[in-house]
């Protein structure tokens, strides 16, 4: 099966998702600077959500045009990984809306991983089938920073009942971590 109408569904649906987030942000109703900071949060949490997105749909793409085939079983794990990024607006909104406060930045946090975990089952779903001496697989290797990260927001999740902030400073350097391009899939495309 070809790749590209999963690519396109995938990219039509993040699509949506940074649509959806973009029209949740409302501009200040004071006119003045003191406007804006009390907008800050919710801005910021756009921001951050925005990058993971941005980094998803990024690493998406390398993945499938690494594909040569896609099987009835990839458009179900990709499927379910979609569905945990359709929910990243909601748990935006609740954490922008609500900074610093427990419930929120647990959900947040939580569909991180969430997403995080379906996007690795997807991915190494992949390399199962392009085989374990791929290009894709020997690019991916054991995969340190997508198994740290897990780790991170494993803690990071019951870590915002005590300490919230804590839990965005994970969720910030894990998004900084990578932000900066992956060198074993950007090697493959000469970049």
């Amino acid at each position: 099966m070809s790749s590209s109408r999963m690519e396109a569904f995938s990219d039509g649906v993040l699509a949506i998702v940074i649509t959806i987030m973009v029209l949740k942000l409302n501009p200040p109703a004071d006119t003045t600077w003191d406007g804006l900071v009390e907008v800050a949060p919710t801005f910021l949490a756009y921001v951050l959500s925005y990058i993971y997105v941005g980094i998803y749909w990024a690493n998406h793409h390398h993945l499938i045009n690494i594909s040569s085939s896609i099987s009835g079983t990839t458009l179900w794990k990709n499927l379910h990984w979609l569905f945990w990024m359709s929910l990243v607006p909601l748990a935006t909104e609740w954490s922008g809306t609500n900074p610093l406060t427990a419930a929120p930045t647990m959900l947040y946090g939580a569909v991180l991983f969430m997403c995080s975990i379906t996007y690795h089952t997807l991915q190494y779903n992949i390399v199962r089938l392009e085989g374990n001496n791929s290009t894709l697989s020997n690019q991916i290797g054991k995969d340190y920073k997508g198994k740290i990260s897990l780790l991170a927001y494993f803690f990071a999740i019951p870590m915002g009942y005590f300490l919230p902030i804590g839990s965005y400073i994970i969720y910030i350097v894990i998004a900084i971590i990578w932000f900066v391009p992956d060198k074993r899939i950007e090697l493959l495309f000469g970049a």
